[in-house]
């Protein structure tokens, strides 16, 4: 009865560990590693064949980017998730297959110029809908069998439509062990989805620690007036207010705010005003919360709904498909707001946004989620007076704006929130899914300030679940 830890160990994206038991061998989580990598990544320890299910906390592309080459390697097993994380992955990985295609192709053209061999691509479209015929959907508190001695159940983890915590059962003999993994654990009080559900119970839990080691920023006042303010400064001085925001959860909190803006009358002398969702990924994740099952909305979502109101949709709002209809947004000189992708402004149609109208001082770029380093939207943040893009150097005139506290992830007190959530402490907590000094440092919380036994493995690390303790521990290889 073993645990090995492969991915998201001392970084914050790539998530995946492996469970051994019975003879039997499945994981939790197949994710893609986005961004910088810091730490080399130990392979899967058996062949793909031998991995018999998988157990899938949410739908983000850092849990679920490698489902289709898991497929492709020959993995033929099940996808257990809630339904609407089968719902959102199916687009997501679409969308995923489409990146590496297309980069593919631009690659592959280079490289034959240059006498090169053609690249393929990591997956495909072909890949993607072998793998989505494996999803089964699972409801949350439903206790599942997934393999001899193996039975798990998915709780709300609050972070994302459909996203979880997941409570297995493992069972050797006549000895039954518990473990919980958090996924990724949600903010609470977040808009149309529920906050965590706190779990009881475990012998061992496996913990995301995104901010172990922070607060989330506190508002002067709430989102939806923060919003406000930055919509009627923007449309008074006859500008556009950019919003970059992810495809999956973050435009819909931003129409969900727009809807209750319009509602209550708080922007004042733009009646109805245009706002236009330029994505097309967002527009069908749109459609997904708008259609998904009752179980997964918050009372207040619920209430709209059986009080016949649409919870993202308001007068003025206009939906992006095209390229034509994207290019076409500009030329409109009316005061508008755009909602468009990415959320961090390295790739998608907001750069074309950001090209026309960063220059203009009546202008407004509005961040609602977390920069990374080293993103444009960083860069814009930190107050760069002029960017490139697309070839052109345009001049930073706009006002930046950052609305607090927005994030998906509960921050270090929200952690503990939920940790603490067990009536009686877990024999271990296994810390990951941080980058390397907030997994140490969240650890040392842990340990120092409340007493519990912490541990923060590096990808590699094998841990014997009956005996308690690990049988390898190596340290973290960096890359080079």
């Amino acid at each position: 009865m073993k645990l090995t830890f492969l991915g998201a160990a001392h970084e914050v994206t790539g998530s995946c560990t492996m469970i051994e038991i019975n003879g039997h061998y499945g994981l939790v989580d197949c994710g893609m590693e986005q961004g910088r990598d810091y730490y080399v990544n130990v392979p899967l320890p058996v062949s793909a064949e031998q991995i018999e299910f998988l157990l899938l906390t949410h739908a983000h592309i850092d849990h679920a980017g490698l489902i289709p080459l898991l497929y492709k390697n020959g993995f033929y097993g099940q996808v257990y998730a809630t339904g609407a994380t089968c719902a959102l992955s199916e687009i997501l990985l679409a969308d995923s297959a489409h990146i590496q295609e297309s980069e593919a192709q631009y690659q592959t053209r280079k490289n034959l110029r240059a006498g090169k061999e053609p690249v393929e691509p990591l997956f495909t479209q072909e890949d993607v809908d072998r793998a989505m015929g494996h999803f089964r959907p699972c409801h949350y508190d439903e206790m599942i069998e997934v393999a001899d001695g193996v039975a798990a159940r998915f709780r709300d983890a609050g972070h994302l439509l459909g996203s979880a915590s997941i409570e297995i059962w493992l069972t050797e003999g006549n000895i039954t062990k518990k473990v919980v993994f958090s996924g990724d654990i949600g903010n609470y009080s977040q808009p149309i989805i529920k906050d965590p559900v706190y779990i009881p119970d475990a012998d061992y839990v496996i913990t995301e620690s995104t901010y172990g080691d922070r607060l989330h920023e506190k508002a002067d006042v709430d989102n939806i007036h923060y919003l406000a303010n930055c919509i009627q400064r923007t449309l008074d001085r006859g500008g556009t207010l950019m919003i970059p925001a992810f495809a999956v959860g973050r435009t819909q909190d931003m129409l969900y705010y727009i809807r209750q803006i319009k509602v209550d009358g708080l922007v004042t002398g733009h009646d109805d005003f245009t706002v236009y969702v330029d994505s097309p990924l967002a527009n069908k994740a749109t459609g997904i919360f708008l259609q998904i099952d009752r179980e997964y909305m918050d009372k207040e979502a619920l209430e709209m709904v059986d009080n016949g109101i649409n919870p993202l949709m308001s007068p003025g709002v206009r939906i992006s498909e095209t390229v034509d209809e994207s290019m076409a947004i500009n030329s409109d000189r009316s005061p508008k707001v755009i909602i468009s992708a990415s959320g961090m402004c390295d790739a998608g149609r907001i750069r074309h946004h950001l090209k026309h109208n960063l220059w203009k001082p009546e202008n407004t770029v509005l961040f609602v989620g977390y920069q990374a380093n080293g993103t444009l939207g960083r860069i814009l943040l930190d107050g760069i007076e002029k960017v490139k893009l697309f070839g052109d150097e345009i001049a930073v005139k706009a006002e930046i704006c950052y609305m607090p506290g927005k994030s998906g992830h509960a921050d270090r007190d929200g952690l503990i929130r939920w940790i603490r959530g067990f009536a009686k402490r877990p024999q271990i907590v296994f810390v990951n899914h941080g980058e390397n000094e907030v997994c140490d440092s969240y650890v040392r919380t842990l340990r120092d300030e409340y007493g519990y036994a912490a541990t923060a493995p590096y990808s590699g690390a094998e841990f014997d679940l009956l005996a308690g303790k690990y049988i390898s521990y190596p340290d973290g290889v960096p890359v080079k």
